[in-house]
């Protein structure tokens, strides 16, 4: 269990869908052991379970309990520093090759919440990004077109174009917005939740127990839990923040970020959309969801030293606050909502905002993925995939390459981000 769980206020998704508790006891030996039950974990377990793989998901608290169950709930392709900053970084080849993963991801959660019956409010009514000043807005019409070249989607506003999509009068800052149209938004719980059940229903093993390390052996490796040692033939580490606990090549470079975010009280429909804007250097973002709810997130630039290296899911008041001040600054007429609860989870960053999917050095047989910078749910689906042919193969494969461990541009991460 994680130290201190209990005093974890529970988000708006836990409390209106309690996250399911593994029930499964551990195997003595299984083909693959995956590690953590958040949306790469329960992904890979997914397929794998599909591919008639005997495969045991290992969780120390509840599906869904890190970053999954406690986000805004936006599934969207692409990056988390954005398609411009991401071609700086990695080149166009590489940037293309992460965005068609995270668009194949999207596609893939369509896909398997309708095979499955899993119903968790998927839809797809876009997502917009508010430009607060005409500089903004000048650079959202430069980055749209960059990716325009290369057949991304996105379109530009104006502030009236915004208006129209937004059920409240705006504050004078809003200068305009990028709308792109495939934007989806979800409960988040009932979806991991279903997935996980998926999972289980196909012939996955979900146990519950701490993983306390890895040790490579002949044909194999020892996964050693709380519960006991269980004897894999693979495995697939997917615990985000908590990376260097099995992982120690990749401390400094996966390092846990704190978000907070809050729930205000049900009001008649406000957003249909899910926004984001840049208040803050940080980004804040937002859903209205299907019962009223406006679930809302971000100022990480209020907390000391952004909240990077933090490992306790608990809101801090400074933090809370300063969200608490962002909708009535955009959209003055939402004076006086009420919050109905507050919570943080502990996401992942890298130095380059892109995530790792990756063998783990020096433990054969063993992949490790994390670092998905508080972007992981388009991609969750596709590399979940991935990873579950890594496991049946025994070789990575090359659609990975990009989120290699070994690429220049993993650094250590010394500064906030």
């Amino acid at each position: 269990m994680h130290n201190g769980h209990t005093a974890e206020p529970q988000s708006y998704w836990h409390a209106s869908a309690p996250p399911p508790v593994p029930t499964a006891p551990l195997p003595e030996a299984v083909d693959v052991v995956v590690v953590g039950g958040g949306l790469l974990g329960s992904w890979t377990a997914y397929w794998l379970a599909r591919a008639g793989v005997a495969v045991a998901l290992i969780e120390r608290t509840a599906i869904s309990w890190g970053a999954t169950g406690r986000n805004g709930g936006f599934v969207r392709a692409g990056t988390a520093g954005g398609y411009a900053d991401t071609v700086a970084r990695i080149g166009p080849e590489a940037a293309r090759v992460v965005w068609e993963l995270s668009a194949a991801g999207q596609a893939l959660i369509a896909q398997i919440i309708e095979e499955e019956g899993i119903d968790c409010d998927y839809r797809t009514p876009g997502t917009l990004s508010l430009a607060l000043t005409d500089e903004s807005l000048a650079e959202m019409r430069q980055s749209l077109e960059r990716m325009q070249i290369v057949g991304l989607p996105g379109a530009l506003l104006d502030r009236r174009g915004v208006q129209e999509l937004i059920a409240t009068p705006l504050g004078p800052e809003i200068t305009g917005g990028l709308f792109f149209a495939d934007g989806g938004l979800l409960h988040s719980a009932r979806y991991l939740a279903g997935i996980a059940r998926a999972a289980e229903q196909h012939g996955a093993r979900l146990c519950l127990a701490a993983v306390e390390g890895l040790t490579p052996t002949d044909g194999g490796t020892i996964v050693r839990t709380s519960g006991g040692s269980v004897h894999a033939g693979r495995v697939i580490v997917a615990v985000n923040a908590w990376t260097d606990e099995l992982i120690s090549a990749l401390a400094g470079r996966i390092v846990p970020v704190r978000g907070q975010i809050l729930a205000y009280e049900p009001l008649p429909p406000v957003f249909t959309t899910g926004v984001g804007a840049s208040v803050t250097p940080t980004g804040e973002y937002w859903q209205q969801t299907l019962d009223g709810s406006i679930v809302i997130g971000g100022c990480r630039a209020d907390a000391p030293l952004g909240d990077v290296g933090v490992r306790e899911s608990v809101p801090t008041p400074d933090v809370i606050a300063s969200i608490e001040r962002v909708l009535p600054r955009l959209f003055p007429q939402l004076a006086g909502l009420r919050v109905a609860r507050s919570w943080a989870g502990l996401m992942a960053f890298t130095a380059d905002y892109l995530p790792v999917a990756d063998a783990a050095p020096s433990l054969p047989g063993v992949w490790v993925t994390g670092g998905f910078c508080g972007h992981g749910m388009p991609y969750g689906p596709r590399l979940g995939q991935l990873l579950a042919e890594a496991a049946l193969t025994g070789t990575t494969p090359a659609a990975l390459a990009p989120l290699r461990i070994d690429r220049p541009t993993l650094a250590p991460l010394a500064v906030a981000v």
